[in-house]
């Protein structure tokens, strides 16, 4: 059995602040969200650009960041959901998307504390506690888990969700992404990978499918779906999805695509629609040379060069394991408002390329990631299949 799914909820926490309307509001003023901050020294820069999450939440949602804006997300999701005419099933599953859970902590653990703590505090630091005290908070009972899949988990957890309701073994799933990981020593090796850039505004640096694209801002970002095939007035539908590995190397894609494009033919064979019915590419797009270069292969040579592409990474920054989820709730709200909120090109690029927000009516979008290390996934997204 396979089931369509609606997005009727969200719930996020960017370097917008806190809120999906603070999101929303960020994205269409077409200014990035990133900030300097100081005491980043990497190559002789100690003021960094940096799409962090502000200070804030609540004391009682745990102890930590990390802890507090991935709750945030979760109730603001189900909140949401619930005016748009959810009520949770017998069986709600949880999915936790996740690549460096608690960093910040960590280091304080090892650093700062010589690695003594009390009991109940050293449990802030596994991953099982943000998700326990989710399905404490709300009642849920049905099964409960973390995915990884560095940059494509999102778009991993996505579909793992609809396994799970294609399968039956859930009525409703909340999946939330997120990654607060900004310290000083991830940011240094991002920048000595040679993929992040701290020392220019994001628009500067960070042009996808555009000339003089340096890299990416990196971000952080904890953001949630209510998924429910119920009756609601939601977001977005999901139609299906797939992943592939390119087995090729730890950083880099694989230049022959063969893994790339097989995993996108198979996202559309999974949500039963052609090459021609896509509208839009909200690609991974993350300025990176050869990233740039294999999606703008999919786009040109599995679709003709038809579909308008974007990516928001100029303006969320790369929220690493949270990146596809802050792009799949722009797709989704970019439904409900009726515009696309795509990053401003700022120099000649490919033909396709959007420029600014746009107007959508309709029409169905793949979204592509593809993780360090070559792994490659796809969704379908479509208008909402159901209203209450």
């Amino acid at each position: 059995m396979t089931t369509t799914i609606d997005i009727s909820g969200i719930g996020a926490v960017t370097g917008y602040g806190w809120g999906r309307n603070q999101l929303w509001d960020g994205l269409l003023s077409g200014k990035p969200a990133a900030s300097l901050h100081a005491g980043y020294s990497t190559d002789g820069h100690d003021m960094a650009w940096l799409s962090r999450v502000p200070d804030g939440g609540l004391s009682s949602d745990g102890p930590t960041r990390s802890m507090r804006a991935m709750r945030a997300a979760v109730r603001e999701a189900i909140t949401d959901a619930k005016s748009r005419g959810w009520q949770p099933g017998r069986r709600v599953g949880l999915l936790h998307a996740l690549v460096l859970p608690e960093i910040e902590t960590w280091r304080a653990f090892y650093l700062e504390e010589g690695g003594q703590r009390r009991v109940r505090d050293y449990l802030a630091l596994m991953p099982s506690t943000p998700v326990s005290m989710v399905m404490q908070e709300f009642g849920f009972h049905g099964p409960a888990m973390n995915v990884s899949a560095m940059c494509a988990s999102g778009n991993a957890g996505m579909i793992t969700a609809k396994m799970w309701m294609d399968c039956g073994i859930v009525d409703d799933v909340v999946f939330v992404s997120t990654d607060l990981s900004l310290t000083t020593e991830n940011v240094a090796h991002f920048v000595k990978l040679g993929v992040a850039v701290i020392d220019s505004e994001p628009l500067d640096a960070c042009r996808p499918f555009q000339e003089g694209s340096r890299g990416f801002a990196v971000g952080e970002a904890s953001v949630a779906f209510v998924l429910t095939n119920q009756q609601t007035r939601g977001y977005a539908a999901m139609l299906g999805g797939a992943m592939t590995h390119d087995g090729y190397h730890v950083t880099s894609v694989d230049p022959a695509r063969a893994h790339v494009d097989e995993c996108v033919v198979a996202a559309l064979e999974n949500a039963h629609v052609h090459p021609e019915d896509i509208a839009f590419l909200n690609a991974h797009g993350p300025g990176t040379q050869q990233c740039d270069t294999a999606e703008a292969g999919v786009l040109d040579d599995l679709f003709d060069g038809r579909p308008g592409v974007y990516s928001v990474k100029p303006l969320t920054g790369h929220c690493q394991g949270a990146a596809a989820a802050v792009e799949i709730a722009a797709a989704a709200l970019a439904y409900s408002h009726g515009v696309i909120p795509a990053a401003p090109r700022v120099a000649p690029g490919h033909r396709r390329l959007l420029d600014g927000p746009t107007p959508i009516h309709g029409g169905i979008t793949l979204k592509t990631s593809l993780g360090m290390g070559g792994q490659n996934s796809a969704i379908v997204l479509s208008p909402p299949t159901q209203s209450a």
